[in-house]
């Protein structure tokens, strides 16, 4: 990497840092001791940033301090020790000792072995921290989104207290408390989730876009219903004066260098850059405006589920092309929408992308935003697993006690997304055949399987039914039109599935097959007696007067020319037929005649001398014997 790089990114940093070091606030729940009397009372700890804690509720339990892997960087399988908790007996929380190992990693490990909590006591005197999450870490990631047990931070001298007291055998009883960690004024919730657009920042982005597609129905119920008011919030920063011409500058910032992202790939000179991001970024605020200005905000999570479905930047669809055709199938206004975005190219602040850098310094309760993903609930940031279960039950803790809406009580938070404008994916209205489908997820647009065909397409924009039979349902989503009961189609299941107009008609298949005139400059009947007449789907030719028209031969001929051929034909037949009979008995006259005269003669002469083919006749003489 080149110095000029390093200093910009050098500069970069040190801007974000300066605009988001301001407030930093650690949410903290209550960590009451019960017993022993030596340390009996409250004293705050501080929610880590994994698991899920027990927003709105409490959970008492046992402190034990293991005599071996006390910071708990090794499974205790390999020890040999097992916190679970015996029939009857109080859940058991287990203290280790902060160092050597990642917080999440204690508290997987932990878990695995039993554990209710965990809490980490800190090896420094200082003001409690938040126990965060390893930036970027694969191996992390596995098992950081299956850590279902709460963890709390305890400052220094007061965990020594706990190690002390337990070491000298006392049981240690405690109470977890989170009813407090939420504000719940009255009965409505109100949150704000810090996101982004960019799907290639690696696991982090990931985790937020499948919290975004989980959580999607469950937000818009409670959207709907006036439960809650949910607002999305897009961190930028801005270009340090001196780079602000820079190359590398231009191509992570708009507006003249006063909104930055940084480049999705980490390489300013391929794929996309930080400006996309932006741009992007602002769309979906501006998408979230128009779509509140129309008292229907929850179509913001149509949209961002949608986009990310429909343009990955893996697929290189991350484009205004792509966030058009998803803006059109949700039925979003598109001119409000680049009204809003205003031009990304002025020298001048963009009004939505300004105020979203003012909120991102803390204000109240709430500290400044400096990472994302971040949720925050009532003005106090949601510290825990990003997950639809831990966050549901986080908004619910954070409506006045008996006000809550069934669905914090029922845990029900399904809902027929399908039902209104068919969730926003495709559907054939006069076959009733749709591509939506209700998810416990929420509503995904998936072309369907009718009848053993299968629809293919986006589910979005189109489905097309393909392969055998593909004709039967809805004519294969190709033209067809009946007229004077004769019915053309353009569908065949025959070829490559695509849409032909028939013979005669030209168009595109699908929407429109239109009748082609033959008899327009004498492509049909070129004969020079010829007269065409065009018909739907074909033609007609006919000939003057009494002509016939041969249409294999495209000629007229004359219909008495050939009556008249056919009568001499038939009278030549009918006159060689006479003569070869005539000629056949006379042959076989003279044949009968010739032998009648043979057989007289042969008899006459028979009389007078032998014939050499006939023995001789015996005369009548007398018999001379005695």
């Amino acid at each position: 990497m080149g110095l000029k790089i390093k200093l910009f990114l050098g500069f970069m940093v040190l801007n974000f840092c300066e605009s988001v070091m301001g407030k930093f606030v650690v949410e903290k729940n209550s960590f009451r001791v019960t017993s022993p009397d030596s340390l009996k009372g409250t004293h705050d700890s501080a929610i880590g940033n994994f698991g899920i804690p027990q927003y709105g509720g409490s959970m008492a339990g046992t402190v034990v301090y293991p005599k071996d892997n006390k910071k708990g960087c090794k499974s205790f399988d390999d020890f040999g020790i097992s916190f679970k908790s015996k029939p009857g007996s109080l859940p058991t929380f287990v203290l280790v000792d902060r160092g050597d190992c990642f917080f999440a990693l204690k508290v997987w490990n932990v878990q695995n072995a039993g554990a209710s909590a965990v809490l980490v006591v800190d090896d420094t005197e200082e003001p409690l921290i938040t126990m965060d999450t390893p930036e970027e870490d694969v191996k992390a990631a596995k098992y950081i989104q299956n850590i279902t047990i709460p963890s709390a931070l305890l400052d220094k001298s007061f965990g020594e207290k706990l190690k002390k007291v337990i070491s000298n055998g006392d049981m240690v009883n405690v109470n977890l408390d989170w009813r407090e960690s939420v504000p719940h004024p009255d009965d409505r919730v109100e949150y704000e989730l810090w996101t982004n657009s960019n799907d290639e920042c690696g696991i982090k982005c990931d985790m937020l876009m499948d919290f975004v597609k989980d959580f999607k129905g469950a937000a818009q119920l409670l959207e709907r219903g006036g439960y809650t008011q949910f607002t999305p919030h897009y961190i930028t920063w801005y270009c340090p004066m001196a780079f602000t011409i820079s190359k590398q500058c231009k191509s992570q910032c708009i507006n003249h260098g006063r909104y930055c992202a940084p480049d999705p790939e980490q390489d300013f000179s391929s794929g996309y850059d930080g400006k996309d991001v932006v741009i992007e970024n602002l769309r979906q605020l501006c998408v979230f405006k128009v779509a509140n200005e129309s008292q229907t905000p929850w179509v913001w999570w149509d949209y961002v589920t949608d986009f990310q479905i429909r343009c990955p930047m893996k697929e290189k669809k991350y484009n205004k092309e792509c966030a058009d055709s998803v803006i059109k199938s949700l039925g979003l206004d598109s001119k409000k929408i680049e009204k809003c975005m205003g031009d990304p190219n002025a020298d001048s602040d963009n009004p939505v992308l300004k105020e979203e850098q003012d909120a991102q310094v803390g204000k109240g309760t709430r500290g400044d935003v400096t990472i994302l993903p971040t949720l925050v609930v009532n003005n106090r940031q949601y510290r825990g697993k990003l997950a639809k279960g831990a966050v549901l039950k986080a908004l619910c803790s954070g409506f006045e006690e008996t006000t809550e809406p069934a669905v914090c009580l029922s845990g029900d938070v399904e809902t027929n997304e399908c039902m209104e404008k068919n969730g926003g994916c495709w559907e054939d209205k006069a076959s009733n055949i749709t591509a939506c489908k209700d998810t416990f997820r929420g509503r995904v647009c998936e072309c369907p399987v009718v009848d053993g065909v299968q629809f293919k397409g986006d589910g979005y924009s189109s489905c097309v039914a393909s392969g055998p039979g593909r004709c039967k349902v809805n004519n294969g989503g190709c033209w067809h039109e009946t007229k004077g009961g004769h019915t053309f189609s353009a569908c065949s299941d025959k070829g490559d599935g695509k849409c032909v107009c028939p013979p005669g008609f030209k168009g595109d298949g699908v929407k429109s097959c239109v009748d082609v005139d033959e008899c327009k400059d004498k492509k049909a009947c070129q004969c020079p007696e010829c007269s065409c007449k065009n018909t739907w789907g074909s033609y007609e030719c006919t000939c003057s007067g009494d002509n016939l028209y041969i249409r294999e031969h495209d000629t007229c001929i004359s219909t008495t020319a050939a009556e008249g051929k056919s009568a001499w034909t038939a009278v030549w037949v009918i006159l060689i037929g006479l003569a070869m009979a005539a000629g056949g008995a006379y042959m076989v006259y003279k044949y009968r005649l010739r032998s009648y005269m043979d057989s007289e003669i042969r008899a006459i002469m028979a009389q007078y001398m032998p014939l050499d083919s006939q023995n001789e006749i015996p005369n009548h003489v007398s018999d001379d014997r005695a």
